[in-house]
């Protein structure tokens, strides 16, 4: 094996050196229970307010408005079902409106709130992912309780803009909830200044911790619990703080926050140079918005091979990469995302992600563009596919090894 290069920063990230540092006293010696009232757990208490005091930072929202959970996922379910199961919550309000290219953790969620008789609306998208602004609108009704758009794609990176679709939900009287995980540290949210009304993140999309995320929620909307019992996070989350996380997820948070500008344009330089190297491949397409898309996010269908061979192969060479979402490995069925911009089934069959971050180098992104197009090589001098797409025409010289 010639190097390692992590390229699957949107599956999940290496936890930061100073994330990890910041955990350590509370994975150690500082093992106190928040909720107690001696000195040792009024230190772990500080340490957790100071991380929500970090959570609202970046997003501009008050700290109380942060609600600590177990990732991105829970953080999704306690804004859906925490809503509609108010106890106060009008009984009227039985209609929600989601995205065809959201997460699974959204996705999943709305069929079991279909199963128990709420009604869901699954809104469509553009060829590049950009949701339909008119069949939103026309799908808004006075039993809409709300409409959840993720922030930016997980699989094709394009991001969705947020201010006019909070706008367009608050014109029609209903609230507005974003999955952010991928979002959060990758691009500035200012959730006063864009109107979101709840907005769910994640730590190890940010090289913070596994097992953490948050939800906000704005004043004034009122949740039901998922999780019943002592009433930590303010009666929103039972269950003993996990400190150690909270910590590592509120100093990943804060570094995003503060130094933003400086690796984001680096992260996005790095992504631009794998996709001009990337395309250079026959028969090979961008997916999603060519500008207006994740930094670190690149997303490709390659015609006449299979997306898993392309990624085992990479494999051996080092490279660890995805197909489609890393929540759907396994899977033979072709991404739901890319079926939902419109994508051949054969084509989406197609597909790599190759997500980038701040610890990327040039020379990772150099070594990606030659074993990339290496493999695809391989994989098409095997393929009867792609020899009978080739029928009549020479092979291309960028095959030549």
């Amino acid at each position: 094996m010639e190097r390692v290069v992590y390229s699957d920063n949107a599956a999940t990230t290496p936890i930061s050196k100073n994330v990890y540092n910041a955990m350590l006293p509370y994975l150690t010696t500082g093992y106190g229970n928040p909720s107690s009232l001696y000195s040792l757990a009024r230190e772990e208490k500080k340490a957790v307010d100071q991380a929500r005091t970090y959570a609202a930072e970046c997003l501009n929202c008050e700290p109380d408005e942060i609600i600590f959970t177990s990732g991105g996922s829970e953080a999704d379910n306690l804004a859906l079902k925490g809503l509609l199961f108010g106890k106060n919550f009008p009984k009227n309000k039985h209609h929600i409106i989601t995205s065809t290219i959201e997460h699974h953790a959204i996705l999943h969620t709305c069929e079991f709130l279909e199963r128990i008789g709420y009604e869901v609306t699954y809104v469509g998208v553009d060829e590049q992912g950009h949701i339909k602004m008119d069949e939103l609108e026309q799908a808004i009704t006075e039993n809409t309780a709300l409409v959840s758009i993720m922030a930016a794609n997980n699989e094709i990176g394009t991001i969705q803009d947020l201010k006019a679709i909070a706008e367009l939900c608050h014109s029609k009287g209903t609230l507005f909830h974003t999955d952010a995980v991928q979002a959060v540290g990758h691009m500035k949210i200012d959730v006063k200044e864009m109107g979101i009304d709840m907005l769910s993140l994640s730590g190890h999309k940010i090289r913070g911790p596994k097992g953490t995320g948050a939800l906000y929620c704005r004043k004034g909307i009122v949740l039901e619990p998922l999780i019943h019992g002592g009433g930590q996070e303010r009666g929103k989350r039972s269950g003993t703080e996990n400190v150690a996380g909270i910590v590592g997820l509120g100093e990943a948070m804060h570094y995003a926050h503060e130094h933003m500008d400086e690796y984001l344009p680096y992260v996005a330089s790095l992504r631009d140079r794998l996709i001009e190297g990337v395309l250079k491949i026959p028969y090979t397409q961008l997916t999603g918005d060519p500008v207006n898309r994740l930094p670190g996010t690149a997303s490709f269908v390659i015609e006449c091979i299979e997306g898993e061979s392309l990624v085992l192969r990479l494999d051996l060479a080092g490279i660890a990469t995805s197909t489609g979402s890393a929540c759907s490995t396994g899977s033979l069925d072709p991404s739901h995302v890319l079926m939902a911009i419109g994508l051949p089934h054969e084509i989406a069959h197609g597909s790599l992600r190759v997500t980038l971050g701040e610890q990327n180098t040039v020379e990772d992104v150099d070594y990606l563009i030659e074993k990339i197009t290496y493999v695809v090589k391989t994989l098409r001098d095997m393929s009867p596919v792609w020899d009978e797409k080739m029928s009549g025409q020479p092979m291309l010289k960028l095959f030549d090894k």
